[in-house]
C-alpha cells in the first residue's frame, strides 16, 4: 500500500530482457540457500519405498507383503500430501516441516522396529499410514519458493524444468542408496538412513526462513479468503493430467521387471529403467534451456499427446532394444508435460495457495503409480506377458481425453469470480 515504487531492480531487468537459462537461474540472490538444503531433504523420499520393500520382504520372505505395505505408504502420502500443502501456506512452511520431520523420522523407526519384531502384517500397515502421512514435500515446497523469488520472470519454466530434472536426479540415486545399504550393511539401514537423512535435512530446510512463501493472511484493505487450491478448475484438470503420469512411473516399473524375467535376464530390469529415466531427464534439461514462444496450455497438450501415443506403443515391443527405445522415447515425453503443468499453476493459483497445489500434483502422481503397480501386477499375472503395458496405454489416453475436453479450464477466465489469497499477491483466479 502507499506510493508506487519507482525504483529498477537490476536483476530483474537482466532476467527479463535475457534469455533464459540454467547459469541465469542459479545465480539468482538467494536461489541457493534453499536449493541445497532442498536437495538433501528431498533425497530421503526417494529411498522410502525400497527401503520397506526390502526389509518388510527380509522380514517376511513375500514381495506380495512388502509391496502391499509400500503401496499404504504411498497411498497415505498421497491422501495427506494436499493437507501437509494447505497447512504451510495458511501457517507457513517452517510450521509444518519443523513437527513434520519429528513425526516422519518416529513413524519410521516405528515400522522398522514393527517389521524387525515380525509383527504382523496388519501391523505394519498401521504403521505404514503415519509413515506416509508424515513425508514432508519438500519438492512442492521449493517450488512454492522459486514461486516467490521468481515472480513473473521467464524464468520460472527454467525453474520448473531444474526442479523436474532434480526430482529425477533423486530417483536414480536414492534407490541406489538404499538398495546398497540394504543388502551390504542391513536389512534396516535402509529405512534408518531414511528418516535420519529427514530429520535431519528437513530441519536444514526448515531454518530457511529468509526465502519461505509469506504466510497467507488478511488486512484491512482486501478479504482474502482461505480456500483449497482444489476449488481451482485448471488444478483438477492437472490433477487428472498427473495421474496419468503416474500410471505410466507405475506401469513401467512392473512391466519392465516381468518383461526381463520373461526372457531369463531379470538384470536389464535396471538399464531398461535407466533409460527411461536418462529420457526423462534429457528431455527436462532441453526444455528448460529452451525460451518458449507458445502458450503453455497448448504445449501442455501437444506434449501429452505424445506422451500418450508412445505409451500406446509399449506393449507391441518383444525385443530389448525396441522396449529401450519406446523407453527413452516415453521418458521424453514425461519431462515437458510435468514441467508445464507446473509452470501453469504460477499462472492458475495465487502464491498463497502454491504449495498446496504442487502437493496435489506430486501427490496425484504417487496415487497414480499405486495404482498402476496394482493393475499392471494383476494383468501381468492373469494375462500374457507385456499386458502391464496396457496401464501407461489406458492411463495417458484417459487423461488426455479429459485435458483436451476441459482445456479451457487452464486459463483464466476474464468474466469468472475470483478468489483472492495472500497480501501483495491477489493474482485473479477463474472459479466456477
Amino acid at each position: 500500500m502507499g506510493s508506487a515504487v519507482t525504483t529498477t531492480d537490476p536483476a530483474k531487468t537482466s532476467t527479463a530482457s535475457s534469455r533464459p537459462g540454467y547459469g541465469q537461474l542459479l545465480r539468482t540472490r538467494g536461489a541457493w540457500t534453499f536449493l541445497l538444503p532442498g536437495f538433501a531433504a528431498r533425497q530421503p523420499f526417494a529411498m522410502l519405498t525400497i527401503s520397506i520393500v526390502l526389509l518388510v520382504q527380509h522380514t517376511t520372505g513375500s514381495y506380495g507383503a512388502a509391496g502391499a505395505t509400500a503401496a499404504v505408504t504411498g497411498v497415505a502420502m498421497a491422501l495427506f500430501a494436499p493437507y501437509s500443502g494447505r497447512l504451510a501456506d495458511r501457517y507457513g512452511q517452517r510450521a509444518v516441516l519443523l513437527p513434520g520431520v519429528l513425526v516422519h523420522t518416529l513413524a519410521g523407526l516405528t515400522l522398522t522396529a514393527f517389521a524387525l519384531a515380525h509383527a504382523p502384517l496388519w501391523v505394519l500397515f498401521v504403521a505404514a499410514v503415519p509413515t506416509g502421512a508424515s513425508v514432508p514435500q519438500i519438492g512442492p515446497m521449493v517450488r512454492a519458493r522459486w514461486g516467490v523469488t521468481l515472480k513473473d520472470s521467464p524464468l520460472m519454466t527454467t525453474a520448473a524444468a531444474f526442479e523436474s530434472v532434480t526430482d529425477e536426479l533423486t530417483f536414480v540415486f536414492g534407490p541406489l542408496l538404499a538398495t546398497a545399504l540394504c543388502t551390504a550393511v542391513a536389512p534396516a539401514a535402509g529405512l534408518l538412513t531414511e528418516a535420519s537423512l529427514t530429520l535431519v535435512g528437513g530441519l536444514l530446510f526448515a531454518a530457511q526462513k529468509r526465502t519461505q512463501p509469506p504466510v497467507a493472511a488478511g488486512d484491512g484493505h482486501a478479504r482474502v479468503d482461505h480456500v483449497s487450491a482444489l476449488g481451482v478448475p485448471g488444478v483438477r484438470v492437472l490433477i487428472a493430467a498427473f495421474l496419468g503420469i503416474g500410471s505410466v512411473f507405475g506401469g513401467m516399473q512392473v512391466s519392465l521387471a516381468a518383461f526381463t524375467e520373461s526372457i531369463g535376464e531379470p538384470g536389464l530390469n535396471g538399464v531398461l529403467y535407466g533409460t527411461f529415466a536418462a529420457g526423462n531427464m534429457l528431455s527436462g534439461v532441453v526444455c528448460g534451456a529452451i525460451a518458449w514462444k507458445a502458450a503453455p496450455q497448448r504445449r501442455l497438450l501437444v506434449g501429452y499427446t505424445a506422451l500418450a501415443l508412445a505409451a500406446s506403443a509399449l506393449w507391441t515391443a518383444h525385443s530389448v532394444l525396441l522396449l529401450a527405445a519406446l523407453g527413452l522415447l516415453v521418458g521424453m515425453c514425461i519431462a515437458p508435460a510435468l514441467i508445464t503443468g507446473y509452470t501453469l499453476v504460477e499462472g492458475l493459483v495465487p502464491a498463497g495457495a502454491r504449495t498446496e497445489a504442487f502437493t496435489w500434483l506430486t501427490g496425484a502422481v504417487a496415487l497414480g503409480q499405486a495404482a498402476a503397480v496394482t493393475v499392471a501386477g494383476q494383468l501381468e499375472d492373469r494375462l500374457w506377458g507385456g499386458a502391464g503395458f496396457l496401464v501407461p496405454m489406458t492411463g495417458t489416453v484417459l487423461a488426455l481425453l479429459a485435458l483436451v475436453t476441459l482445456r479451457s479450464r487452464l486459463a483464466a477466465r476474464p468474466g469468472g469470480r475470483t478468489v483472492a489469497r495472500g497480501v501483495g499477491h491477489r493474482s485473479p483466479v477463474a472459479v466456477d
